[in-house]
């Protein structure tokens, strides 16, 4: 174990906020090894980062396979992750070795929950679609249909993975007069009583809900989970909200089910891949908003994340309890 007076060498893999930097500098236990970029660091830096280094603090964008863990040279005590998935790291691997991992979860959950509403609202009530109108000079005379949308009082809303942050969506969802709240999932849970949700199969709460909400974890049972099939048990006059993870969704699936009107409209944060190619099919669609993966984006929250992951890795270097760690 690499204790508190061995100084160890730790690399991490982007510009992170400097609540976390301090942290690090000031422990006096580490040297620091920053990719100083705000851009993804290439696979060749983050191989030779890697090289004999302890701790690896790392982004949801690094792959962490078996190549960087081999390239590490068998050194590494503790991962630490600025991000509540952790799906991007060679899980079973980084047990095997008996890697620590920390992540960040809780921190982002308000932030995430914020944005879905923001994105839910936008969608629904066709914000960047009027934006554009009176940027182009199509805003005329009051129509009485023109830009109409959907909105959620009286409406059932469908929460799929009524987890830490599908919850913190209903708590934020039940105001505007929802009239009903479904959610599905692999268990029914007991905080639910607190938003009136009622736990349904996934079909009911597909056919049913005005607005379906996705905020599951990726796995092999919600990987491709929104497809065709799923679309199609939708309304056509109901509205779709992705923002947990863009492999959830069948984005073909998708862009059919909104260019044919089998759906009324999407609100993504998240797609596949990341960043979504300018000339991606969904992105020439009026009923489709795209954002570019910026849930937990606030100043406040990056910077409880950079903190918490700062703290992760120093308390895995030296053998403590970590704030927050991925128990296997």
């Amino acid at each position: 174990m690499h204790t508190a007076q061995k100084i160890t060498k730790v690399f991490i893999t982007r510009r992170i906020p400097q609540e976390g930097l301090k942290i690090l500098s000031q422990a006096g236990v580490c040297k620091v090894s920053l990719w100083d970029s705000d851009e993804p660091v290439p696979r060749a830096e983050l191989l030779k980062g890697v090289a004999g280094a302890h701790g690896l603090l790392c982004l949801l964008s690094d792959k962490i396979d078996t190549e960087v863990l081999d390239a590490a040279d068998m050194y590494y005590t503790v991962i630490s992750t600025l991000s509540v998935g952790f799906d991007h790291m060679a899980m079973d691997e980084i047990k095997k070795r008996g890697v620590r991992v920390g992540y960040t979860p809780d921190v982002l959950t308000d932030a995430t929950a914020e944005l879905t509403v923001a994105l839910l609202l936008a969608t629904a009530r066709r914000l960047p679609e009027g934006v554009v109108e009176v940027i182009n000079g199509g805003w005329s005379t009051w129509k009485p249909l023109w830009l109409c949308g959907y909105g959620l009082s009286g409406s059932t809303v469908g929460v799929i993975g009524l987890g830490r942050i599908g919850m913190a969506i209903a708590r934020r969802l039940k105001p505007f007069g929802v009239k009903k709240l479904l959610y599905s999932g692999r268990t029914a849970k007991s905080n639910a009583a607190e938003v009136e949700g009622e736990y349904v199969p996934l079909d009911t709460l597909v056919s049913e809900s005005d607005f379906v909400v996705v905020s599951c974890a990726l796995t092999p049972d919600t990987q491709g989970l929104c497809n065709k099939d799923f679309f199609c048990k939708m309304k056509n006059t109901a509205v779709f909200i992705n923002t947990s993870r863009g492999a959830v969704v069948n984005q073909e699936d998708l862009y059919q089910a909104l260019s044919s009107g089998q759906i009324a409209c999407a609100g993504l944060d998240v797609t596949t891949p990341e960043p979504l190619p300018t000339d991606h099919p969904l992105l020439t669609l009026k009923n489709c908003v795209v954002l570019p993966h910026i849930g937990s984006a606030t100043y406040s929250t990056r910077g409880i994340m950079a903190e918490l992951s700062a703290n992760n890795l120093l308390a895995g270097l030296q053998g403590t309890d970590m704030p927050s760690e991925l128990k296997f």
